[in-house]
């Protein structure tokens, strides 16, 4: 980098982006980090069996063609189910590569298959409504939905009532998460009214067991260093396309701004530079970094901090709670982001 020209970093916390509803559905499409990522691209581990075995079955998935009903004289044959395949495994292990490629593999104009998280496909029933976002996908030859969460007693019902109109409707699903199907909201909900609702949902896919290391931590375990506020600083002033934050406010400013629009809050960013990181214990707030980070690392975003290094971004009780599983992800996730800017700065961490 050049000292000659410093550059004038924007800050995403005086960002407010607005979104029009009419792009969500066609902008449900894999994420920038997996737009060439294909079957071929995935490098199963020979000592993980379940990796192949997944791409085989994802392959004829891919192929098979959404059940029709046939009618006779005498009687008319119901369709089968559309059906759906759920990948489960742990942290990084390629599931929404699988995922993404399984998309790319399906054969269907773009504007028929449908790519989104969890999180996404709750958003855009918030932003349609109900009806309107069953008719906008009704006629979707696939649904890909990545890391599967039911984080809240409502989207349950609500994520399940869609998928079921869609698939009888034709729609081929796919997912993927961390839990199986029929354990979906162990650990997070009390109450078994809910669970009727989660065992109908997991009937309509085939699970999938993808086993194997997390490999954003196959030999790093932890987290770089931090650098100091002063490296961080000057780094952003030398960096084309830097976003410059301070922790703290950026973190307030997430509250203010819808998560659904967090993506359009990155654009044109080339890396994000944030000083003064702290132990977050509030959990809105930290459930909200972790839809940053998502969408930080699908546009793969480095990211540059001072502060508490990642792996200690959370609080230990966070951690031990009911939505572990997200901000294990985002520390794993966000631990990548810091390694490439580390290499992207010359260094792994503090001098």
């Amino acid at each position: 980098m050049s000292s000659s020209a410093l550059i004038r970093p924007v800050a995403l916390s005086v960002r407010s982006p607005h979104v029009e509803v009419g792009r969500l559905v066609q902008e449900m499409v894999p994420p920038p980090r997996f737009d060439g990522v294909r079957f071929e691209t995935y490098e199963a581990d020979p000592a993980q069996p379940s990796q192949a075995a997944a791409v085989a079955r994802l392959r004829d998935f891919a192929e098979r063609k959404a059940p029709q009903a046939r009618r006779g004289w005498f009687r008319r044959e119901p369709a089968a189910p559309a059906g759906g395949v759920y990948l489960d495994g742990g942290y990084g292990v390629g599931k929404t590569h699988l995922l993404a490629s399984l998309w790319h593999a399906t054969p269907a104009p773009r504007e028929r298959k449908a790519f989104g998280t969890f999180v996404e496909l709750t958003n855009l029933v918030g932003a349609l409504g109900f009806q309107p976002a069953v008719h906008a996908l009704k006629d979707h030859r696939l649904l890909c939905i990545d890391e599967f969460e039911l984080d809240d007693p409502g989207d349950t019902v609500l994520v399940s009532t869609l998928l079921g109109k869609l698939a009888d409707a034709g729609v081929r699903l796919a997912a993927t998460s961390n839990t199986l199907p029929g354990k979906l909201g162990e650990g997070r909900f009390a109450a078994a009214d809910f669970m009727r609702e989660i065992q109908g949902l997991s009937a309509r896919f085939t699970s999938v067991r993808i086993d194997g290391e997390d490999y954003r931590h196959r030999g790093l375990p932890q987290a770089p260093e931090p650098y100091a506020d002063e490296q961080v600083t000057r780094a952003a002033l030398q960096t084309p396309g830097s976003a410059l934050d301070d922790f703290d406010a950026l973190a307030a400013h997430l509250a203010t701004v819808h998560p659904s629009r967090y993506g359009a809050l990155c654009d044109g960013v080339e890396a994000v530079f944030l000083t003064g990181v702290t132990e977050v214990t509030d959990q809105a707030t930290a459930l909200r970094l972790v839809v940053l980070a998502d969408r930080l690392y699908d546009r793969e975003v480095p990211v540059m901090a001072s502060g508490v290094p990642f792996d200690r971004l959370f609080a230990p009780e966070l951690l031990a709670g009911g939505y572990r599983k997200k901000y294990f992800r985002a520390v794993s996730r966000l631990t990548a982001l810091a390694r490439d800017a580390g290499r992207r700065n010359g260094a792994g961490g503090a001098a």
